[in-house]
Parts: C-alpha cells; sequence; structure tokens
C-alpha cells in the first residue's frame, strides 16, 4: 500500500511541474524575427530599437570552426537575463534560438549551430534590470569531415 501512494503522489508532482514552468513561445508571439534574414532585423524584431551594452556577456566560439556543421557557441554571463538570443549572419534566416529565464538562472550556454559560410555570431541578452547586452565574434569555417 505504501508503495501506491508513493507511485500516486509521483504522479501528481509531475503533473504540477510543467504548470509552473513558465516560457515565452518566441516562433508564435514574434514569427517576424525567425524570418528576418539580417540580425539587425531580427533583433528590432525580438526587442525593438534598443542599444545594447557590450562587455557583460562572454561569448566563446572558435576563431576557425573545423565542422561548418557544428559549429560550437559558449555564452556566460554574471548579469541576470529576462532571455538570451543567438543570432549569425551566414546563414539565411538569422535568428538561432532565444532562451526565456527567471532571476535567479544562471547564463552557462553551450550549442552548436551549423554555419553556411564565415559570419559573425551575436547575443543580444535582456538583463532582469530592463538593460540589454551584447557580444559578438567572427567565426571563418574549415572543411567539413
Amino acid at each position: 500500500m505504501e508503495r501506491r501512494k508513493f507511485l500516486g503522489l509521483g504522479l501528481v508532482a509531475a503533473a504540477l511541474v510543467p504548470a509552473s514552468l513558465n516560457a515565452v513561445d518566441f516562433r508564435a508571439t514574434k514569427p517576424a524575427a525567425w524570418s528576418a534574414s539580417s540580425v539587425a532585423d531580427a533583433i528590432k524584431a525580438l526587442y525593438g530599437d534598443i542599444k545594447p551594452v557590450e562587455g557583460e556577456i562572454k561569448l566563446t566560439v572558435p576563431k576557425k570552426a573545423a565542422n561548418p556543421g557544428a559549429v560550437p557557441v559558449k555564452v556566460k554571463s554574471k548579469i541576470a537575463m529576462k532571455s538570451l538570443t543567438v543570432l549569425q549572419d551566414a546563414n539565411s534566416a538569422a535568428a538561432v534560438a532565444t532562451y526565456t529565464m527567471d532571476k535567479d538562472t544562471i547564463v552557462d550556454i553551450s550549442i552548436k549551430i551549423k554555419m553556411g559560410k564565415p559570419g559573425t555570431i551575436t547575443i543580444i541578452g535582456e538583463g532582469q534590470d530592463g538593460k540589454f547586452y551584447s557580444a559578438s565574434k567572427k567565426v571563418d569555417l574549415g572543411e567539413a569531415c
């Protein structure tokens, strides 16, 4: 009987967890950002006319990526963020991903993106303080394996 109570409580807890998550579907709420061909147009569609501050986000990318199909991108910041967007100017659509965060989230993200040609990767972060932050780095590409 104790096992049934435990399993029942586990199912209730599992059912409540998704209800407590709060994420914004930027593809549904800001569709123009995902079809924008330039980084500037994607930023404007997501955040409007902003003047981001440089230097508060650490962006790590290789100077020359060995595999253009999986370019590693690492983002870190000590600033509490509401959202963080990864953009690039090497493909036809500039926006890659947008993450929403709460005030207690530690910004330490690693992803791999596909790049069709050499280009610049840009990160835009919306801080919990209402300010915007950015970082950009150029990436050259090697030959695919």
